[in-house]
């Protein structure tokens, strides 16, 4: 038998779930068709089951059982019926609550075929007698009680079993094998004649971790194992009910608190186990893209089970993923909007946290698409704006500077014309009102070559076409501006060679 459940790796958070409610119909909702949902209300026999409070009959718990199997028929029922007829009226049956309890071991065995880890229905049992720890251990349960044994139950971290209280002794049972009563005492048998023919030893368990349960929650493990094999196959679905009957049959349809100290890693308090459900169904819908479901099962989900911490980092999630894939498919704009909508969802905290994303790659569009020098000083005023308003670090802001510089320069001086002054001159003023950027002045430096290669070619050409007083004149301007340019130097010591011929 497998007790763990397993949990997805997302946690969540709902505020307001009417405008939520309100939002995601409005914006999301159009034209799209809705996804059903599991059901969220519990099962009415959930909370019977639970009202009995502890005063349950041996009949209780056979029907108990086989609802939590997913037996909605009466025909199982009335094997178990049938069976605790055969169990009381066997003339074998001892007198004895001790030997009793033992032959109740092996009549369930006559039941019993063969071990399956999984098989955890008390349905399946009468099927095919296939069992686990939890079935065999439900079933022996129930025909103890029958027979006025009173039981608890007991698990560890992989197993359940059943212990007997007779005349101030509990004696753990062992019950997926016909020899486990009392473990690791030996069994002497005897043939009809009353001669001794062998013995079974079943040895001890050492079982540090165990913790006994009541036959309730005995029971819920079938439910917790089948929520187990619907999450092994990756049906988060058909988990959500499950875990809410489980919920209700252990606590009622409040829900309430009780004790916290009861639960522990061993047995679960089963409203957490039932929001790592929920949550575990929420992921499922994110892990496909479907953030808007996502939300609006946490609408639809918290509204019932709350617990603001979890389903507000849930809504943190699914909108962190909705605008990162927007803003992967550059869809700024829809990013935009779409946190906007979701504001009233989402702690100021988280806001800021994706306000910030999307500031960042807003800003980033804008300086791609940044062409004149006005435009550059207003994303540079808005990213002094996003600095001082918390949504990006001083390092970020500074890296942004530097993109929007570089993006301004380059359209500035892009082809056809080339215009490296207009270049020159924007970067020399942004350098005046951010001070020193290494970058930058690596591309004002670069852009000072281009220019003085641009003074360089003027003269050539002219020069070329024997033009010497207008080469001459376009030397001396660039020498002017870049005195110490190696390549106009030269130039004017290929002048000055002219003029001494």
């Amino acid at each position: 038998m497998n007790l763990k459940s397993s949990i997805i790796i997302i946690k969540t958070h709902v505020f307001f779930a009417f405008f939520l409610f309100f939002i995601l119909t409005s914006i999301y909702s159009q034209n799209r068709q809705i996804t059903a949902f599991p059901r969220l209300d519990s099962d009415p026999n959930a909370n019977r089951f639970n009202s009995k409070k502890n005063s349950y009959t041996w009949t209780d718990l056979a029907e108990i059982s086989l609802w939590a199997s997913g037996d909605t028929s009466l025909v199982n029922l009335e094997k178990i019926n049938t069976a605790v007829g055969n169990l009381l009226n066997s003339t074998e049956l001892p007198s004895s609550n001790k030997e009793k309890a033992e032959f109740i071991l092996q009549f369930l065995h006559t039941i019993l075929r063969t071990y399956s880890l999984y098989q955890t229905r008390v349905d399946t049992v009468f099927t095919n007698g296939v069992y686990n720890c939890v079935s065999s251990a439900v079933l022996y349960m129930i025909l103890c009680e029958s027979a006025g044994i009173r039981t608890s139950g007991v698990i560890t971290k992989e197993h359940a079993f059943v212990m007997v209280h007779i005349d101030g002794q509990s004696i753990d049972v062992e019950t997926t094998n016909r020899f486990g009563f009392d473990p690791g005492n030996r069994k002497e048998f005897h043939d009809q004649f009353g001669r001794l023919t062998g013995f079974s030893y079943v040895p001890a368990q050492n079982y540090r971790d165990r913790q006994t349960i009541n036959h309730l929650e005995l029971i819920s493990l079938i439910l917790n194992n089948r929520i187990a094999d619907f999450e092994r196959r990756n049906n988060y679905f058909d988990a959500v009910p499950l875990s809410i009957d489980r919920a209700v049959l252990l606590l009622g349809e409040s829900l309430s608190v009780i004790n916290e100290f009861y639960y522990t890693d061993l047995f679960k308090d089963p409203r957490k186990d039932l929001l790592d459900r929920l949550i575990n169904y929420g992921s499922t819908l994110l892990r496909t893209n479907r953030e808007e479901e996502g939300l609006r099962w946490a609408m639809a989900a918290s509204a019932r089970y709350t617990d603001n911490m979890r389903w507000q980092e849930f809504i943190l999630v699914a909108a962190n993923n909705r605008v990162v894939r927007l803003i992967r498919e550059r869809k700024i704009d829809e990013a935009r909007v779409f946190l906007e909508s979701t504001r009233s969802l989402l702690s100021d905290l988280n806001f800021l946290q994706l306000d910030t994303i999307v500031t960042d790659a807003e800003l980033i569009n804008r300086a791609n698409q940044s062409t004149t020098a006005a435009e550059g000083d207003n994303v540079i005023n808005e990213i002094y704006a996003a600095q001082n308003a918390g949504k990006m670090s001083e390092r970020r802001a500074s890296e942004l500077i530097t993109l929007t510089v570089q993006r301004t320069a380059a359209s500035l001086c892009a082809a056809p014309e080339r215009n490296w002054r207009a270049a020159i001159n924007y970067i020399e003023a942004s350098l005046s009102k951010i001070g020193t950027n290494r970058v930058i002045e690596q591309a004002l430096q670069t852009y000072k070559a281009n220019l003085a290669a641009e003074y360089h070619s003027r003269f050539a050409a002219e020069w070329n076409k024997r033009n010497f007083d207008e080469a001459e004149r376009i030397l001396n301007e660039g020498l002017a501006e870049f005195p110490n340019n190696r390549q106009l130097l030269a130039n004017r010591d290929l002048v000055n060679r002219h003029h001494t011929r």
